[in-house]
């Protein structure tokens, strides 16, 4: 008898990774496709539908695919779109309705969340929350991202945006953000916005630094990373006022949720206590008493290349009992 499967897939600015799961979370078949050359929704649509499709007949011998869960930037889960993400360049900023065409292509149920929700769900099921009801994800790359999971279930508030951290407001009047904003938390805590702050230390500060020698285009935040680690004052010191923001924030977050526990998830997050330390002392600091000491903030320990995958397959296999 064939095994029941899924499709799991996580799209990203650069490239989109897909792998065909079962319902003991082992992976059949997996793969990348990159798109930074693709800039048509027809364009892309073709490409994914051709290596899904092969890759569901190769495994049709040993399973049955029943669905296709998707985790990518402004997905929104009630509506089945994707809402003008920027950073994905075939949308062209536009709304797309993601769900209705892959089902229109793949006849079976297709669900679509954020990515960082998805892998709120990775993080439930395979990682250090599992068991847990009530947490936050936090994912730190490109953007700041973030999931919510309130009694066991993923909070969306009623259209589908809610828990949207990353554009909090940390600063009034501050950076520019992409969503059009000025002063949003990942405008600060973030790579592209601990390269920033680099650069507002290095004209502040007259004390050398490694950093000095790169160009706002060179410079990334695994290159602070490495300075720091070396004893780098301005590249710590970018990391602790990173921190020390995301810290005051949680806090805020808490007294809205609730949580049993806060993860940090990605590439900045990989900056360890460098970025952790600042983000527990100000966190606690700044939590109402009847929290403090109860909520830790801890690194996932989920490995990055397949927890988006896992969870947007755990979405589809929860979308799939709900219809039955």
């Amino acid at each position: 008898m064939k095994k029941e499967a899924v499709v799991g897939i996580d799209i990203g600015g650069t490239s989109v990774k897909y792998a065909i799961v079962d319902l003991s979370a082992d992976i059949l078949a997996e793969g990348t496709i990159p798109t930074e050359n693709l800039d048509q929704l027809n364009v892309f649509l073709d490409e994914l539908t051709e290596t899904l499709g092969n890759a569901i007949r190769e495994v049709s011998s040993v399973a049955d695919v029943k669905g296709i869960g998707v985790g990518a930037p402004c997905g929104n889960y009630k509506n089945g779109c994707i809402e003008y993400a920027v950073n994905l360049k075939w949308t062209q900023g536009q709304q797309v309705p993601l769900v209705k065409l892959l089902q229109e292509r793949f006849a079976m149920p297709v669900a679509v969340t954020n990515d960082a929700n998805a892998a709120a769900l990775g993080e439930m099921i395979y990682g250090g929350a599992k068991g847990m009801k009530d947490f936050i994800l936090i994912t730190l790359g490109t953007g700041l991202g973030s999931g919510l999971v309130t009694n066991g279930e993923l909070l969306y508030g009623h259209d589908g945006f809610a828990g949207e951290i990353g554009h909090v407001l940390a600063k009034e009047n501050g950076r520019c953000c992409a969503c059009g904003r000025r002063g949003c938390l990942e405008t600060y805590v973030s790579a592209p916005g601990i390269v920033r702050t680099v650069f507002e230390l290095l004209a502040e500060y007259n004390d050398p630094s490694e950093l000095r020698n790169y160009s706002f285009l060179q410079l990334t935040s695994e290159i602070i990373y490495h300075a720091a680690t070396r004893g780098d004052f301005i590249a710590r010191e970018a990391f602790r006022l990173a921190g020390e923001l995301l810290g005051v924030k949680l806090a805020d977050a808490v007294a809205h949720t609730s949580p049993e526990a806060i993860f940090l998830f990605g590439g900045l997050a990989k900056a360890g206590e460098l970025l952790l330390k600042p983000v527990r002392e100000s966190f606690n600091r700044s939590l109402l008493k009847n929290y403090q000491g109860k909520i830790p903030v801890e690194l996932s320990s989920l490995p990055e290349s397949n927890v988006a995958v896992l969870g947007t397959s755990a979405l589809i296999w929860t979308e799939i009992g709900r219809r039955q």
